[in-house]
């Protein structure tokens, strides 16, 4: 690979990576070309883009953007690394969790979600655990509704009867 390639290739991993908030790093090493298929597929599927690219080049991208503080990262950069890029945080880890029921890999190396970093596989069942926006705001919405709704079922069941009952007893009064 050429000087020019390399510049090249940290200029595109530095626009990817500062464009998002959400991205993994995995080893895919000893996938077979089948497996890896079904995973880039898997990938597709769920709306990640996956990357394999150098660790060097990927350290000094990491390095290479303001603002941001990417050492944490810089221990997992051994081996085979793929990048997993994704908008929602958790769609990753549970592709990875869901895709080695069936193989032995991808092995979670580290992840970096909305300004933390994340480095370790004991991590990757708490990164499956995050939930969405869209998961939090219908938590929400679930718990705004509950009162209403017990209030509405208490007046449409037996007791909206005695409510009505006492009304119109007070009423007669």
């Amino acid at each position: 690979m050429t000087k020019d390639q390399k510049n090249q290739e940290i200029a595109e991993l530095v626009d990817m990576l500062s464009n998002s908030s959400v991205f993994y790093l995995t080893n895919t090493e000893s996938l077979n070309a089948e497996s890896t298929s079904a995973l880039r597929r898997e990938c597709f599927k769920n709306n990640v883009q996956m990357r394999v690219v150098k660790n060097t080049l990927l350290k000094k991208a990491l390095e290479r953007i303001e603002g941001k503080d990417f050492s944490p990262l810089f221990p997992a950069l051994k081996g085979n690394t793929a990048v997993m890029t994704a908008e929602v945080a958790n769609v990753p880890a549970r592709l990875i969790k869901e895709f080695r029921k069936k193989h032995e890999k991808p092995a979670f190396k580290a992840a970096f979600i909305q300004e933390d970093c994340y480095v370790g596989e004991n991590l990757l069942d708490t990164l499956v655990a995050i939930k969405s926006k869209e998961e939090l705001l219908g938590d929400i919405v679930a718990l705004l509704q509950s009162p209403a709704k017990n209030v509405i079922s208490a007046l449409q069941g037996s007791a909206g009867q005695k409510i009505a009952g006492l009304v119109k007893a007070l009423e007669e009064r």
